[in-house]
């Protein structure tokens, strides 16, 4: 079962990608693409957008929606419905900076929505960050950029009633940290708590489009994690095609890695339930003009 899931992930993600790509290639200057379309065509408007990064992340929670309808738009995934009576559209992203940034773009201009959220998991940078711990970012820093207050209020009794919950610093990097010795370190350096790959581009196009914006991350990894050696091979390989092929080795020359990835899902599966159940509780409270959480 964990063999097909690998497999079958990979090639649904390479096949998408080589759609993106398609999708991308078809306008010259001047003319007008299925992107453009689709990113400038107004759909009704949503109280609140989930940009998720991955199907993994974003799956437990779409799930959960009122009146779910899904669509494949040309820079993301979309999952529309309704939770506790408001409106929502969750919208899968892709990994990486210029993916998430590029849909925020699409959602806001197709949706004006009233909040935009970035979500999905972070590697803690604290051992005080457990797995399974909520970050919610009262900050977002990339390595070279300033930091992005986030401007959002959440009573003080609440923060110190849930105890897995935690407020401060994300920072976004373009790559995995995977060593612990690194995660400290960018933890030290920048003072914060987690790291991940998407937050600070969609906190910019939110800044500028002026429109509301919340982060709310589950730590996958806590800061003495390590991944497998076939995980990071694999991370560090630029296209899903090159992905499988690291992996197909992998359990070729070691089918005990079976086990590995069997315990990755498992991890991943458990922070996607946590965050999804987080999020059905904090974003009816969003209100629509304050900025404030009931």
């Amino acid at each position: 079962m964990m063999l097909r899931w690998i497999l079958s992930d990979l090639i649904r993600q390479t096949a998408y990608q080589k759609v993106t790509d398609a999708v991308s290639s078809l306008g010259e200057p001047g003319s007008r693409d299925q992107h453009q379309d689709d990113s400038t065509r107004e759909l009704p408007p949503c109280e609140i957008a989930v940009l998720m990064g991955t199907n993994l992340e974003a799956d437990d929670f779409a799930s959960s929606l009122e009146g779910r309808s899904t669509t494949r738009c040309a820079s993301f995934v979309e999952h529309a419905g309704t939770v506790a009576g408001r409106s929502l559209v969750v919208a899968e992203t892709g990994t990486g900076a210029q993916a998430s940034g590029r849909a925020a773009d699409d959602v806001i201009a197709m949706h004006h929505p009233d909040w935009v959220v970035s979500a999905g998991f972070a590697a803690a940078l604290r051992p005080e960050l457990r797995r399974g711990h909520i970050l919610m970012a009262d900050q977002v820093v990339e390595p070279q950029g300033d930091p992005l207050v986030v401007g959002f209020q959440i009573d003080p009794q609440v923060i110190a009633a849930m105890r897995h919950l935690h407020v401060g610093r994300l920072v976004t990097v373009q790559q995995p940290v995977r060593l612990p010795t690194a995660r400290r370190e960018l933890g030290e350096q920048y003072d914060a708590l987690a790291a991940d790959m998407e937050t600070a581009a969609v906190a910019q196009v939110c800044a500028r489009h002026k429109t509301r914006f919340l982060s709310v991350r589950v730590i996958a990894d806590q800061v003495d994690d390590r991944m497998p050696i076939e995980v990071e091979r694999m991370m560090a390989k630029s296209s899903w095609a090159a992905k499988l092929g690291v992996v197909t080795g992998a359990l070729l020359k070691r089918p005990s890695s079976v086990k590995d990835w069997w315990h990755l899902q498992q991890q991943a599966l458990q922070a996607s339930d946590r965050l999804a159940e987080f999020l059905r509780g904090i974003l009816p409270q969003l209100t629509g003009q304050d900025g404030k959480t009931a």
